[in-house]
C-alpha cells in the first residue's frame, strides 16, 4: 500500500501530530508500505526517517495551506490513500479526491471550534460550550466546511471516545464510518530512561533542590497556563514551574509571572529537542495539564508511561487516560481552586504518588504503537477497498 501522510507539525517543531506522525509513518514503512509525508516544518529537508518528507516552510496561513494543496495533489497522484492528519483540511481532502484517491482524516479536535476560537467569534467558549451553541455565519460556514471535508473522507479516525461523540452526535457524521483509536505512546520504554529525578536535572542544568511543576503543550490560550502560575503563588516557596513550549500566549503569561512576583519561579523553557522531553518527564516531581481541551494528550501519555504523577482537567480525553485517585488526579476547568489543592495532596502523600507511577505504568498496554497503530493499518486498508482502488504492487 502505497500512503500518502500530512501532518499540520513535523520534527524538529513541537506538538501531538510532530510525535505521531513520524512514528505512524514509521511503523507502515517498517510494515512494507511505501510511505511520503507532506508537512508544515521549518526545517526545508527533515533527514534520518525510513520514508521522504515533502516540508512546507513557514510563511502566512493562505500561503503555507495553498503550498500544501500543490504538494498533495502532486504527490497523491503516485500513492493508493491519503490519510490527513490537519485540523484545517479542507484543500488536503480536495488534492486527494481530485485524484481519486480515497481520503482517512484522523480527527484531533473540532477544528470548527479550534479556528473560530483563535479568531474571537466565538467570545472564549470552551469546545464543550461551542457544541450546544448557534453562532453567526462565519461560524456556520466553518461547522458546513468540515461536515463536508468529513464526509468526503472514506472513514475518519477520532483519537479520543469524547471526540467521536462530537463527530457522530453534534455532526450526525455516521457512527460505522467513525473509528475510535486511541493515540499511541510513542516514547521510550520506562525502563531505558535511566536517569533518577535527581540525575535528570543536572543533565539538564536545573537546580537540583526544588519541587518541580511541569507543563508542555502548545502555548495557547486554552492550555491554561497562566491557571497553573496562579495555582503556584498559594504553594510552598520552594515549588517551581517549569513550561515547556511555544505559542502565542508566551508573552502574556511571562509577563503575568512577573506581576504575582513569580518570574524567579517560572521557567519558560521555549520548544526543546525531543531527546529532552523524557528526562524533563523524569525532572519533574508533578506534570501539570490544565488545558480546557484535549482530544488525547500525548504529552500525557508520555508522562504515565515514564511514572511521573499527574493533574489534569477533568475535559476532553484526559479522563480516557487518567482515572481520577487510581492513576492520578482530576480537577475541574473551572474551578481554579482544586489546581492547588490537588497539586499540595500528591506532594503531601509520597505513598499516593508512587501509587500513582504503578498504575499508570499498568495502563499502558492499550495506548501501545503495535496496537493502535495496527488499527491505523487495518483502517487504510478498509478506505482503500471501499473505494475500489487497485493498489500497485
Amino acid at each position: 500500500m502505497r500512503v500518502l501522510i500530512t501532518s499540520p507539525v513535523f520534527p524538529p517543531d513541537l506538538g501531538g501530530p510532530a510525535v505521531y506522525v513520524p512514528s505512524v509513518a514509521r511503523f507502515l514503512a517498517g510494515r512494507g508500505h511505501q510511505v511520503k509525508v507532506v508537512a508544515f516544518c521549518s526545517d526545508p529537508k527533515p533527514a534520518g526517517y525510513p520514508f521522504e518528507v515533502v516540508s512546507i516552510l513557514p510563511a502566512s496561513m493562505a500561503l503555507r495551506y495553498v503550498r500544501a494543496f500543490f504538494a498533495v495533489l502532486r504527490h497523491a497522484k503516485e500513492c493508493d490513500v491519503v490519510y490527513v492528519n490537519e485540523h484545517l483540511a479542507l484543500l488536503h481532502v480536495i488534492a486527494g479526491r481530485l485524484r481519486g484517491k480515497p481520503v482517512v482524516m484522523r480527527m484531533m479536535v473540532d477544528g470548527a471550534w479550534e479556528i473560530s476560537h483563535r479568531k474571537g467569534w466565538i467570545g472564549g467558549d470552551t469546545i464543550d460550550e461551542f457544541q450546544t451553541k448557534k453562532y453567526g455565519g462565519r461560524v456556520a460556514l466553518m461547522r458546513r466546511l468540515q461536515k463536508f471535508w468529513w464526509g468526503k473522507a472514506q472513514r475518519v479516525i477520532a483519537c479520543s471516545n469524547y471526540l467521536r461523540n462530537i463527530a457522530v452526535g453534534r455532526y450526525g457524521v455516521p457512527g460505522q464510518k467513525v473509528r475510535l483509536i486511541h493515540n499511541a505512546y510513542n516514547g521510550p520504554a520506562a525502563e531505558s530512561v535511566v536517569e533518577t529525578p535527581l540525575q535528570a536535572r543536572k543533565r539538564l542544568g536545573l537546580d537540583p533542590k526544588p519541587r518541580y511543576l511541569l507543563t508542555i503543550c502548545r502555548l495557547m490560550v486554552w492550555k491554561r497556563v497562566d491557571g497553573i502560575i496562579l495555582a503556584l503563588k498559594s504553594l510552598p516557596e520552594d515549588v517551581q514551574l517549569i513550561v515547556v513550549g511555544d505559542g502565542d500566549m508566551l508573552e502574556a503569561w511571562k509577563r503575568l509571572a512577573w506581576e504575582m512576583k513569580l518570574a524567579e519561579r517560572v521557567h519558560f523553557l521555549g520548544n526543546r529537542p525531543y531527546k529532552d522531553i523524557p528526562l524533563l518527564i523524569r525532572a519533574a516531581d508533578i506534570f501539570v495539564l490544565n488545558s480546557t481541551y484535549e482530544g488525547l494528550s500525548h504529552t500525557l501519555l508520555e508522562v504515565c508511561a515514564l511514572g511521573t504523577p499527574a493533574v489534569a482537567t477533568r475535559i476532553g480525553g484526559n479522563p480516557e487516560v487518567i482515572e481520577d485517585g487510581v492513576n492520578g488526579l482530576l480537577v475541574a476547568a473551572d474551578e481554579p481552586a482544586e489546581l492547588p489543592r490537588a497539586i499540595a495532596r500528591i506532594f503531601a502523600e509520597p505513598a499516593l504518588a508512587q501509587r500513582f507511577r504503578e498504575a499508570s505504568l499498568q495502563r499502558m498496554d492499550r495506548f501501545s504503537h503495535e496496537k493502535t497503530f495496527a488499527d491505523v493499518e487495518n483502517t487504510l486498508h478498509e478506505a482503500v477497498e471501499s473505494a475500489g482502488v487497485k493498489m500497485k504492487p
